[in-house]
């Protein structure tokens, strides 16, 4: 668990208030980060942040204004900013609950954060809020202040903790509608359809391992870089086989033998994703009966 919190705050369920603290949910990776050079002589390139008056400035120099008029510049202090904050900004406001199938993946802006409960007092609501999503399979949507900016996030089971992911706007999104008219209708065989369905059907995995997947990125830039520094020639891989361009009935054909023989590993016991707490369909389909 990292060495300390990055926010605390309170999650606010009417009038249940619940103090947690929140930690970053992404993992600190050691990346290689590449310097940019002058082509000439190697020499790093700076980036130095001048005023035109008084030339280059320290960062202690610098503050942040709004042009509201050309030229003319209302200069805002973080304290000012800080002073419009209320209690109420220290807080996740959840506004309610909502089947998990309602937030759109495409929503998720990619930060996620787990919220765990701050000191003793907070422990008990904490276990109950956390309990009842998982029993009702419900995730809650809630408005907060993180970092200066309002943010609407949504909660969720996430093992034993809670976590809280934030989302885009809407209009900070654009809808795949949107385009449409890059799209024809083209005509598709029932022959075709089924095959399709057969296809999908026959690549399901029944098991999904995200442990698998690895970026190599990294190892493979490590490697470059060993060679250039010992005066070793770049060799590059052989090039892959493009897709051959066949008549798609064949190319769905040959799919669907390439998916059966390959279903026996498909079908190989493999460790869950980790992500939400939630009832299996069964207990669900047994909670609305008796409901």
């Amino acid at each position: 668990m990292p060495a300390r919190s990055i926010w605390k705050g309170f999650i606010r369920l009417s009038l249940v208030s619940v103090p947690v603290k929140a930690y970053t949910a992404s993992a600190t990776q050691s990346e290689i980060h590449l310097r940019q050079l002058h082509r000439e002589c190697n020499s790093p390139i700076k980036y130095q942040k001048t005023c035109p008056i008084h030339g280059e400035v320290s960062a202690g120099d610098i503050v942040s204004g709004y042009e509201y008029s050309k030229g003319q510049y209302v200069v805002i202090e973080p304290e000012e900013i800080d002073k419009m904050r209320t209690e109420a900004d220290k807080a996740v406001n959840i506004d309610g609950f909502v089947s998990p199938d309602v937030v759109d993946p495409l929503y998720l802006t990619g930060s996620t954060y787990y919220l765990l409960p701050e000191g003793a007092v907070g422990q008990k609501p904490y276990a109950l809020l956390h309990k009842g999503m998982v029993d009702e399979n419900r995730f809650a949507i809630a408005q907060t202040v993180l970092f200066r900016r309002e943010h609407v996030v949504v909660l969720r089971p996430v093992g034993k903790v809670i976590g809280m992911s934030t989302l885009f706007f809407e209009n900070q999104v654009k809808v795949g509608d949107s385009f449409a008219d890059e799209l024809t209708q083209p005509d598709v065989s029932p022959e075709e359809l089924k095959l399709a369905k057969t296809l999908i059907g026959a690549s399901a995995l029944e098991d999904f391992d995200l442990a698998k997947y690895k970026d190599t990125y990294n190892e493979k830039l490590t490697a470059l870089i060993h060679a250039k520094v010992e005066g070793r020639e770049i060799v590059a891989p052989p090039a892959a086989e493009g897709p051959k361009v066949i008549n798609l009935m064949d190319a769905l054909k040959q799919s669907l033998e390439e998916a059966k023989r390959k279903a026996p590993e498909r079908k190989a016991p493999a460790r869950k994703m980790a992500g939400s707490s939630r009832r299996p369909a069964s207990a669900e389909k047994k909670r609305k009966k008796s409901s």
